[in-house]
């Protein structure tokens, strides 16, 4: 095959599913969570924190950045209560233009002794575990399951968990390690190396790991998409142009774009309808650097580009 019919099939046909990552909602846990940090804090974010890093090292997704998910949340007001919402979840999806979103909860976080009594009040500890209370050592155990959303249909494609369990036990969810663990505000770095020592970290790692690993074994069934960029060049500086359109329309580093000019406009002599654009090619743009709404790539070919220009997929 010539290099020309290469170029018109990989750019449309390989691309890797795009998905973003919502926060867990942890209202099952609430209670917990205020019993092991002293404050309600957002382990749900923190989970999808981790979740992120585990699909991006794997490479099988392309996984929005979290700050375009957070900007977008702020702007449609959502509530904690749309965190586990398919439908709420899937608007934002494709405002974000991605072909999926996870959404999931917490259905575990704290002590496998969740019976263990305290002065002799007989109160369950629901998973609260702090050091000096007398507890016997127990071992730290997170629960999570998330839902593959189509931001088309709102159709949930697949479902998945992930269960962690420490291989050590402590009478602190935070001790040997945790100890500088901290939800000031409400926040926890939950990818802290403070946190990661600790056996509620070492648990959370494992069944987000464990999650990770179902949700890349179902990412076929998210429907292929066929990616087509139709932008505008709105800037040339020598070779380096920069295009109207950026990752929210499905542009990435990498792609090669084909640069033409319209010329003549050919017309029905009946209803004065355009039937025909005659465009001059002028040759392609490899892209380099890619935001939420433009790209910059390098231009290379016979012609001159000029703002106005088009550039778009080959085909």
């Amino acid at each position: 095959a010539s290099l020309a019919a290469v170029l018109a099939t990989a750019p449309a046909f390989a691309q890797k599913p795009r998905v973003a990552v919502m926060n867990f909602d942890y209202a099952t846990v609430s209670s917990t969570v205020h019993a092991i940090f002293g404050t309600n804090a957002d382990v749900g974010k923190g989970i999808a924190d981790l979740l992120v890093n585990e699909l991006v090292s794997d490479g099988t997704f392309q996984v929005i950045e979290r700050k375009m998910l957070d900007k977008i949340i702020a702007e449609q007001n959502l509530s904690n209560s749309d965190r586990a919402d398919a439908n709420s979840a899937a608007k934002i999806g494709r405002i974000l233009g991605v072909d999926a979103i996870v959404i999931g909860s917490i259905t575990q976080f704290g002590r496998d002794d969740r019976n263990t009594k305290v002065g002799g009040f007989g109160r369950s500890l629901g998973g609260f575990g702090v050091g000096g209370l007398g507890l016997k050592n127990s071992k730290a155990v997170v629960g999570i399951t998330a839902r593959l959303v189509s931001t088309d249909t709102a159709e949930i494609l697949a479902v998945a968990s992930g269960t962690g369990e420490s291989k050590r036990s402590g009478t602190s969810l935070l001790g040997a390690g945790g100890e500088g663990v901290s939800a000031g505000g409400g926040n926890i770095d939950m990818g802290s190396s403070n946190f990661a020592n600790s056996i509620l970290g070492e648990a959370t790692k494992q069944a987000t790991t464990a999650l990770a690993s179902q949700l890349r074994t179902n990412a076929a069934r998210i429907p292929a998409k066929l990616v087509t960029i139709d932008a505008l060049i709105a800037d040339v500086t020598g070779n380096t142009v920069i295009i109207n359109t950026g990752s929210r329309a499905g542009v990435k580093v990498g792609d090669k774009l084909a640069v033409k000019r319209t010329g003549r406009e050919i017309r029905d002599p009946a209803t004065g309808k355009v039937l025909r654009k005659v465009e001059e090619d002028l040759g392609e743009i490899t892209i380099t650097e890619v935001d939420e709404g433009s790209a910059v790539g390098n231009f290379s070919g016979a012609g001159k580009p000029r703002v106005g220009d088009s550039a778009k997929s080959i085909r």
